[in-house]
């Protein structure tokens, strides 16, 4: 990317965020904001954190006043996918504002999920991941926000869909503005190589529609591939050359990819007759994959058959996406090509880890911060010039390691924490050390009608989801790089004492009961940290008798959201009287 790419690209996503820091904790004038800003929910337990999160929010002015905030939950059942809530969201908003939706112009946030690849969102939610930026302190939900500021104002009524794990940035000539007029749906495209296209979805554009390859420009698309593979992309032809005037490619050929898209109103009633017609769902339907293959002239039925991408198939999918098909098939799919932007995902621990502590080009982009709300007297506590710390209260007598993550945790004095590890939600005694590619993460739980607190910890690198049919077949299981099985001898457990949660035909870290359950925050953590440094100095370390031992999926069923908040208030509180006193 050339040096004035990257710079276009710098300002004006300051001007966005400045803009945005304007609107915190104002009450926003008609036309100025979203009407409605919807956040989607798993269940209902979800829900409730989530609207926990949003009114603490709003008390302390951290966005702006004046706006529906909502949080619909999926209906309990099978999971239904970003589709499904999409669906459910609109009836939702059906059935509150009526034929006043009409005139409403909404941003749909998929949120639901557990976050399996990045489990320190699990609890609270992904769209509420602390960002180091901002004063109060951003989370995604604001970040979000802010990179949409100026959407509403040139949008007519109908609804945004975006994912809350992802970032983008974009720059455009002064004159222009990314503008949601059009009939049908309209979405946002990024020049991306052709490797990355085969994660994504990729636009396949009317080539007799000449582009001038300028900043930004509005086309229309043949037809929507999802996660192709290259030579799909080449037959379909979607692939491009790479052109002088084309800002942020390096790549001789690129392909347009998927992010965010806007649906005006009266498409989003054909989608609201969908679910009439469909009754209730019992499989997953995707908001991308299933929606947008439908569009365009040459969107054919074939994609209906193709289950390749399906995390589980169900004998009804081929036939509501048929449905899907017939419903959308003819509706124009218009797209923004945005030629300098940026598509960033934060949805696993290795993406977290490197965008927030190695990533220069998105520091330089969004101004991150090393440190962000949060107490430690030096600067740069010893030996963490790349790491970074958000929303916590370290003694500056700790180190924390390169490519490490401290966030809404107390570290006490001489704490150290390795490199690439992630310390989340957690109060670490004097001296105690946290080794490298350690995942550490308090939560507040409900046990036997008691609060408690458990620690879970995983290498930053195991695989939650890796699964295997029954317990017998455990050994396969890594931890930390050893087998489950040689873990529970070094903690004097027999492999048969072993439980999983929820399914026992679908065995995997998420489900291990290996995680114990303590009184206090503080005792908790040390007691986690010293089974795992028992596990890699491979000494035995017997648990005392009557351990009760918890997995995350159990851990997120009996969560204490409000305790959670609450341990974060106090942080918060502190945070603001050391930052008074010093």
């Amino acid at each position: 990317m050339s040096y004035d790419c990257i710079r276009r690209l710098q300002i004006a996503t300051g001007e966005k965020l400045r803009k945005f820091n304007s609107l915190r904790g104002r009450e926003v004038q008609p036309g100025e904001f979203w009407d409605v800003v919807v956040v989607t929910a798993v269940d209902e337990n979800q829900r409730k954190a989530y609207e926990l999160q949003i009114s603490e929010k709003v008390d302390r002015k951290e966005l702006p006043v004046g706006v529906h905030y909502k949080v619909f939950s999926d209906p309990p059942g099978p999971k239904i996918g970003n589709g499904g809530s999409t669906l459910y969201a609109l009836q939702q908003l059906s059935d509150i504002y009526g034929t006043s939706l009409g005139r409403l112009k909404v941003i749909l946030i998929h949120a639901g999920g557990f976050s399996q690849r990045l489990p320190s969102a699990s609890a609270l939610g992904k769209i509420f991941m602390a960002v180091p930026l901002g004063d109060p302190i951003y989370q995604m939900l604001e970040l979000k926000l802010a990179m949409y500021v100026d959407f509403p104002s040139q949008m007519k009524p109908g609804f945004l869909a975006t994912c809350a794990d992802d970032i983008e940035l974009y720059s455009i000539a002064e004159e222009e503005s990314v503008k949601f007029h059009k009939p049908g749906f309209t979405a946002l495209a990024h020049p991306s190589p052709l490797s990355v296209g085969t994660t994504h979805g990729v636009f396949v554009l009317d080539p007799h529609e000449k582009l001038s390859y300028s900043e930004m420009e509005n086309t229309s698309c043949l037809h929507f591939l999802h996660k192709p593979s290259i030579d799909k992309m080449r037959e379909s032809g979607a692939v491009c050359k790479k052109q002088s005037g084309l800002f942020s490619m390096s790549d001789s050929e690129f392909v347009y990819t998927d992010s965010t898209y806007y649906v005006d109103f009266d498409t989003a009633k054909s989608l609201l007759n969908l679910l009439t017609e469909l009754g209730p769902l019992n499989c997953e339907i995707d908001a991308y994959g299933d929606f947008l293959q439908a569009l365009g002239p040459k969107a054919t039925i074939e994609y209906t058959n193709n289950t390749a991408n399906v995390s589980k198939e169900e004998s009804s999918l081929v036939e509501i996406r048929q449905n899907i098909f017939h419903l959308l098939k003819g509706t124009p799919l218009n797209v923004i090509l945005l030629n300098n932007s940026k598509f960033y995902h934060i949805g696993t621990t290795s993406e977290y880890l490197f965008h927030l502590t190695e990533d220069m080009a998105l520091r330089g982009e969004l101004g991150l911060l090393s440190s962000a709300f949060s107490v430690h007297m030096n600067e740069n506590p010893e030996g963490s010039s790349g790491c970074c710390i958000m929303y916590s209260i370290v003694n500056p007598s700790c180190s924390v390691g390169d490519r490490s993550v401290v966030e809404y945790s107390r570290l006490g004095e001489a704490v150290s924490v390795g490199k690439g590890s992630i310390v989340s939600g957690c109060w670490v005694s004097p001296g105690l050390s946290v080794p490298d590619e350690a995942f550490m993460h308090s939560l507040c739980v409900n046990h036997q009608d008691q609060t408690r607190f458990v620690t879970v910890f995983f290498g930053i690198n195991d695989n939650l989801k890796y699964t295997v049919d029954t317990p017998a077949y455990m050994e396969e299981l890594k931890f930390f790089g050893f087998s489950i099985e040689k873990c529970l001898s070094v903690w004097g457990l027999e492999k048969e004492v072993l439980r999983f949660s929820g399914d026992t035909s679908s065995c995997n870290l998420w489900s291990a009961c290996l995680f114990p359950v303590c009184s206090d925050q503080e005792g908790s953590f040390l007691m986690s940290l010293s089974m795992l440094q028992a596990i890699l100095s491979g000494s035995t370390s017997p648990l005392p008798k009557d351990t009760k031992l918890v997995s995350m999926q159990e851990c997120l069923q009996s969560k204490k959201s409000e305790e959670m908040l609450k341990l974060r208030k106090r942080l918060y509180d502190d945070i603001i009287k050391e930052r008074l006193s010093s």
